[in-house]
């Protein structure tokens, strides 16, 4: 009997034994579970910015709190587990004992596999909290990167895909992408900046917009191969008001200033006014094909480096200097200006047209007043009705390109009308060669109506000259001109074919 007891002994404190390793080895891995979740806690609050750290304590402080529970529930267990050791000497007692161990063991890892679900929750809140954080910062981030960049460059990139452009005070637009903008709106000292690749051709089209900047381009063009201007709308004025600032090495000088080509078309009505520079300035072609155009300008209204085309349009222009002008100070070679058709009005303070090589009208509707009307080295007249008031010369080609050849005028068609003020003034002065194929000239001189240091060939059209039809071109010599019997002050020859060194005695020619 005694042997039976001591067997039944042996067997419950093996069970037991047994139910406490499972119950430690069960609480082993709740600990490491909860100290894996709490690592990935850290980890996660480390790679978060500071609004995030919160949130992933929160979340730590949920984990380490189940841990704690779990370890609670587990050491109730093991009290529970050895007060029933104790019990357990009694024969009565033994399956009781085991069931009990039974229990503990199933209550110790059920405790265990929810220490590990509260784990398993805690750190799905944790990352997802963490997740979401972390996108707050990366969003705060930019939106703090862009904030940074408005602030000091105060200028917006603007790709072929955004199409729109709101003008707004101070602020600079960069276009860097071919394709067509429309640019509107009302701001101070805004700008749209060109800034594409050689071979980019940008489309501008100005709707209703009206700038006024203080001292800096409203369109500012540094490269593109060509940037196409299009008003649209019914009226937009751009304006400066104060001296132009450089950008660089890049001396800007106009309203609207290119270092490449422009291009401008358009139905509705462009308003320029520059109080201390150019209108329009194109450091290689500008083009003209429609539109309406009104500049006021304290230089030049229009001005190019290589050349000046029109084709149509309208333009008012009053000017201090000129009103086109075409100049390029490095290469005599070029410096054109053609018009092949449009309506001018213009008045300006020196001339009114000016190129360096050739100013050709093929057509169009002038009235020009300046001190000259057109000037160039050749000045070629093929048709148009040119009405011209000048205190100078109404038309004078002058050796401004030693590559362009003699000083030339050269009418072929077209009407013709030059009004000359007082003074020493010549209607139509060539410091070479004068030559009339066509066309009707009308001219009113209070001295001289034609000048020329080289020939004069009259081969067909009409010349009146204060109001009288002639058949021949005078020549005037000195401020003089045809003297007849009646000669100059000083005289002339018996014959009366030329003044002398004064003046006109009979009537100016």
């Amino acid at each position: 009997m005694l042997r039976k007891r001591i067997a039944i002994m042996t067997v419950i404190l093996l069970l037991s034994s047994v139910a406490a390793c499972s119950i430690n080895d069960n609480q082993g891995i709740a600990d490491t579970i909860s100290v894996q979740s709490n690592e990935k806690a850290v980890k996660l609050n480390d790679s978060t910015n500071h609004d995030e750290v919160s949130y992933t304590e929160e979340s730590s402080e949920q984990i380490s709190e189940a841990s704690v529970k779990s370890e609670d529930s587990s050491s109730s267990d093991k009290k529970q587990t050895s007060e029933k050791q104790s019990s357990g000497s009694s024969d009565n007692k033994n399956n009781s004992a085991v069931e009990s161990s039974k229990s503990s063991s199933e209550s110790s890892s059920s405790k265990t596999r929810k220490a590990t679900d509260n784990s398993t929750v805690s750190n799905g809140t944790s990352n997802s909290v963490s997740n979401a954080s972390s996108e707050k910062s990366s969003s705060d981030t930019k939106a703090s990167a862009a904030s940074n960049q408005t602030e000091t460059s105060d200028t917006e990139s603007v790709t072929a895909s955004q199409g729109t452009i709101k003008a707004e005070n101070n602020k600079t637009v960069t276009i860097s992408e071919a394709g067509t903008y429309t640019i509107s709106g009302t701001a101070s000292n805004f700008t749209v900046k060109v800034a594409a690749d050689k071979d980019s051709k940008v489309q501008l089209d100005i709707s209703d917009l009206n700038v006024t900047n203080d001292n800096f381009p409203v369109i500012y063009v540094l490269s593109a191969d060509k940037c196409y201007i299009n008003t649209t709308g019914s009226s937009s004025t751009l304006s400066v008001t104060g001296s132009f600032t450089s950008d660089g090495d890049t001396n800007t000088d106009a309203v609207i200033f290119s270092k490449d080509d422009l291009v401008f078309s358009g139905t509705g009505t462009l308003n320029i006014v520059s109080n201390a520079a150019n209108g329009i300035s194109g450091k290689d072609d500008i083009k003209f094909n429609s539109g309406i155009y009104s500049i006021t300008s304290a230089k030049d209204s229009i001005e190019a480096n290589d050349s000046i085309t029109v084709t149509d349009g309208t333009f008012n222009i009053n000017t201090n200097k000129d009103g086109l002008h075409c100049e390029n100070d490095d290469d005599d070679t070029v410096g054109s200006i053609l018009i092949q058709g449009g309506s001018f009005t213009i008045k300006a303070a020196s001339d009114a047209i000016q190129a360096t090589t050739t100013a050709q009208i093929d057509g169009g509707t002038f009235n020009l007043t300046g001190s000259e009307g057109i000037e160039a080295n050749i000045v070629i007249i093929n048709n148009g009705k040119i009405n011209i008031t000048a205190s100078d010369d109404g038309i004078n080609a002058a050796q401004k390109s030693r590559s362009a050849g003699t000083p030339t005028i050269e009418i072929n068609g077209g009407e013709l009308t030059i009004v000359m003020g007082q003074g020493d003034t010549d209607a139509i002065d060539a410091n070479g060669n004068i030559v009339v194929n066509g066309g009707t000239i009308n001219i009113t001189a209070q001295m001289s109506s034609f000048d020329y240091d080289g020939t004069a060939q009259y081969n067909g059209g009409t010349i009146i000259i204060n109001g009288t039809q002639v058949d021949s071109i005078p020549q005037s010599m000195m401020g003089g001109g045809r003297g007849g019997m009646n000669g100059g002050n000083f005289g002339g020859n018996m014959q009366g074919n030329m003044g002398g060194f004064g003046g006109r005695g009979g009537r100016m020619f």
